[in-house]
């Protein structure tokens, strides 16, 4: 709660800090873009973020006075909201898998936890990547309009991003019905803290979008090979060429 009687009953969640609020005593906005001159508010501070004692600078009224006058960022504050949601789901799914299924087993790595990074909208449809003691795995899940119940698992699918394309796997749970994971780490010992595995989830996010990882320019790759062949045993095998999996995880992940 934010403290105001107007809209919504003072529900935080459902107004967003771009919501411009109006006194409904005198009629006077409060609009974040331009702050508050008369208390010395800075421009961009939201409603939510006004001081407790803060009041209408014409008439005196307490903020449990304001209303949503216009909220030019309610949809996407809305979808920020279902979003989170879906990630709570998904990982309270997970813990379920965790504490019935996976404490015991030998590969899984105790330091880490289950924690669901960077999810955003691709395509309408939530994308980010589970952290888990076991495996670390992008994730799509489907649409607000789509119902991915019907998957069937274990089938596999090829999706398109920015730097290139991956295979997904078709997987069903009961609590968040039809979802498509592609395996980034399996298993997961190499990482020693959690916060280590956070950054790595984030980084290939960023990569992931990054047209740059689809492939080097020509120039580029004929120096690398011109080098790699002068520096290489000559009877040394020729190394494979990385999977595009270990390009967006900076070629730490295992080819599979």
């Amino acid at each position: 709660m934010i403290g105001f009687e107007g809209s919504f009953l003072g529900a935080q969640d459902k107004i967003s800090p771009q919501a411009i609020m109006e006194c409904k005593i005198c009629w006077t906005p409060y609009d974040p873009g331009e702050g508050d001159d008369y208390r010395q508010i800075d421009p961009g501070t939201a409603f939510a973020d006004l001081p407790g004692d803060w009041s209408c600078p014409n008439c005196g009224a307490p903020k449990a006075q304001f209303m949503v006058l216009e909220d030019p960022g309610a949809e996407a504050a809305a979808e920020a909201a279902w979003i989170e949601a879906l990630g709570a789901k998904l990982v309270a799914e997970f813990r379920e898998i965790w504490h019935s299924k996976m404490r015991d087993v030998p590969m899984v790595n105790t330091r880490l936890s289950i924690e669901a990074i960077g999810f955003r909208l691709y395509d309408g449809r939530p994308l980010g990547v589970l952290i888990s003691p076991w495996f670390m795995n992008l994730i799509q899940l489907p649409g607000k309009n789509e119902d991915w119940r019907d998957l069937t698992s274990g089938d596999k699918e090829i999706i398109g991003f920015p730097s290139g394309e991956y295979e997904f796997i078709h997987n069903t749970r009961e609590m968040i019905g039809g979802y498509k994971a592609c395996s980034l780490f399996s298993p997961m010992g190499e990482f020693a803290t959690q916060m280590q595995a956070q950054e790595v989830a984030r980084a290939v996010m960023l990569a992931l979008f990054d047209e740059a990882n689809r492939a080097p320019s020509d120039r580029a790759a004929d120096i690398r090979a011109a080098r790699e062949a002068e520096l290489a045993p000559k009877d040394a095998p020729e190394p494979p060429a990385p999977s595009r999996r270990a390009v967006i995880t900076g070629g730490m992940a295992e080819t599979g």
